[in-house]
């Protein structure tokens, strides 16, 4: 009786240093970038970057209307120049030290001339600013989520 009195607590301290030691090598995930939401972090780099970028639009060869925010972490202003196969390349012109919405009631609107794949699909897409770019997937949505029916662009 006694020998399982002592081999408890030791099997407890045991586990607990395993599992204490297991955490301390598992990775951080709040210093990992990530996109938190349904659109693509695009990091041009680490000064300039997209975040959330999407494009919602009702049907394939349709107008888009891009969705996300623009963000400009330098001394001066520039112009972001988002380019998507099928659409004409869009520019934004961020203020310095600036983030600039896209698609909401207080940002920019943003209007793909045509979207070249269905929702539900992603475009090939290039992000560039100061001389710089970076490619990325840049997903379509639809206004079947409550949150995207309002942006759709209107005809």
């Amino acid at each position: 009786m006694s020998r399982t009195r002592h081999a408890r607590p030791a099997a407890l301290v045991t586990a607990a240093v395993a599992a204490l030691t297991l955490g301390a090598c598992a990775p951080t995930m709040t210093a990992t970038p990530y996109s938190p939401s349904d659109g693509t972090r695009v990091d041009v780099s680490d000064a300039l970057r997209g975040v959330n970028l999407l494009v919602v639009a009702a049907e394939e060869g349709g107008e888009g209307a891009v969705q996300g925010a623009l963000v400009n972490r330098t001394d001066g202003p520039l112009t972001f120049t988002l380019t998507v196969d099928g659409a004409s390349p869009v520019r934004v012109p961020v203020p310095a030290a600036q983030t600039v919405t896209l698609g909401t009631d207080d940002g920019v609107d943003v209007v793909l001339d045509a979207v070249a794949k269905a929702p539900g699909s992603y475009l090939t897409a290039t992000l560039e600013v100061a001389g710089t770019s970076q490619d990325f997937q840049l997903p379509v949505l639809d206004g079947t989520l409550p949150e995207y029916a309002g942006s759709l662009p209107r005809a």
